[in-house]
Order: C-alpha cells, then sequence, then structure tokens
C-alpha cells in the first residue's frame, strides 16, 4: 500500500518527511531530521526550491540548518532545485563518483531512446532525458559517496541498474529505505521502470539487495511512498524480476 498522496508533503514517521510534486513524474524528496542538523536526499523537479524551502520552514528551521544534499542519481527530476538549495543553505553536495560530471555539468546523462517503452505515461521523461532537454543548473559535488559509506544515521546501498551510478540509502533505526529509482510507486507499483533502466542484470540484483533489508517504509523516486507491506511488496518485485 502507498500512502495518499502522490504530491505535498507526508510525514513518514520521526524525523522523516516525504515532499512531492506531480512535474517529473510524481517526482518525492526526502527531507530528514537526525538531531544532527537536517539532510535532504534529492531536490525534486522544480528550480525554485521553494516546496524543500518551506517544509524546512515548518519544521521551525533555517536553510541553513540544512547540512547534506544527497542525490540517487543525475537524472533532471531529482536535480531541479539542488542549485538553488545548496546556495541558500551552504549544504555540502553529496553522490556516486560516476554521477558526479552530470550533476556538475560536465557531460550528459545516457539516454535510453525515443522508442516507447513502460511505463508509456513517462514517455515525456523519456524524451526529455534522451534529448536533454531542461537541463538542470549545474552545481560540483563535494562529497564522493559510494556503498558501505556511513552518512548520519543513514547507510548507502548499492543501487546500480537504473545508472551505474545509483545510490539507496537505509535508515536501520527508523527501517526506512529511500529507494530512489530502483522502485517506483508511480503509474503503479512496481519494481522501477523498465525502460529507464541501463543495466537489468544490475538492476535484479539491486531489487534482491534492498530486499534482504526488510524495510518498514520505503521512500521512491517517483510516486508516493510505500507504508504498507513494504517488505513483501519489495519480495514479490524481486520474484517478478528474477522471472523475467
Amino acid at each position: 500500500m502507498v500512502s495518499a498522496s502522490d504530491a505535498g508533503v507526508t510525514n513518514l514517521g520521526e524525523g522523516i518527511v516525504a515532499l512531492g510534486q506531480r512535474q517529473g513524474g510524481r517526482v518525492h524528496a526526502f527531507l530528514l531530521d537526525d538531531g544532527d542538523g537536517l539532510t535532504l536526499v534529492d531536490t525534486l523537479f522544480d528550480e525554485d526550491g521553494a516546496r524543500v524551502l518551506s517544509a524546512i520552514a515548518a519544521l521551525g528551521r533555517q536553510p541553513e540548518d540544512l547540512k547534506r544534499i544527497i542525490l540517487t542519481h543525475a537524472h533532471r527530476s531529482h536535480l531541479g532545485g539542488l542549485a538553488v538549495l545548496q546556495a541558500r543553505s551552504g549544504a555540502k553536495v553529496h553522490a556516486h563518483p560516476w554521477e558526479a560530471d552530470i550533476i556538475a555539468g560536465l557531460r550528459k546523462a545516457q539516454g535510453v531512446g525515443i522508442v516507447p517503452g513502460r511505463p508509456v505515461q513517462v514517455y515525456h521523461l523519456q524524451l526529455g532525458l534522451t534529448l536533454g532537454l531542461k537541463p538542470h543548473r549545474p552545481v560540483a559535488v563535494e562529497v564522493a559517496i559510494g556503498p558501505g559509506d556511513q552518512l548520519g544515521p543513514l547507510k548507502v546501498i548499492d543501487a546500480s541498474g537504473h545508472t551505474p551510478g545509483h545510490l539507496a540509502f537505509f535508515w536501520p533505526e527508523r527501517n526506512m529505505l529511500i529507494a530512489g529509482d530502483a522502485i517506483a510507486s508511480w503509474p503503479y507499483i512496481n519494481g522501477g521502470w523498465p525502460k529507464f533502466n541501463l543495466n537489468e542484470e544490475a538492476h535484479r540484483a539491486t531489487l534482491v539487495r534492498l530486499a534482504l533489508l526488510e524495510p518498514k517504509v520505503i521512500g521512491v523516486g517517483h510516486g508516493p511512498p510505500i507504508t504498507s507491506d513494504a517488505a513483501m511488496t519489495l519480495k514479490g518485485f524481486v520474484s517478478d524480476a528474477l522471472k523475467n
């Protein structure tokens, strides 16, 4: 089961707020408070960062309280507010080295072709990625991260397949997984958007790896968070992926 809304603000428990918007394929970002400053995972599609800044203010905090901006991967939907939010907060930008030069504007993200694929509802995003439409404002990545690293309460997980440097993040004390685009819940719940995965074998391995975490809540890159039967749902994705 997913949460009721795929846009707006959803409280997912102590110190975890999901931020969503319809643009960018019902894209989501996650604002975390571990008691030692704020961490933002991804930055939504909008370039002005207003939704994130509003959420920070709603917590009674200031932009300068945002200490880390962590990126799951370098696709436009997740990078929209990065430049403004980094400038307003001074937060350090964290990403996998493979994604870093895309984020910095030195290389384009790899396209996935113009032939429509599943799900058809996101064909506009497929074209945007392949043709390089509406590029994000480049920002330098200050901290290179990879699987096995620890960022505050978050464990960094290899979630490659969607892109080579795609990362997921797990907060064990909250039993919360931020899966990025390894999993989607819009336009329907599934183990990621098949057309957008650059390496299906790596993606299947990622689903197995994430299922072993048995999360209670899964925040996904596109669509509302999965808040009920999350671990069982994830195991179902693994079963489906291994059949294909």
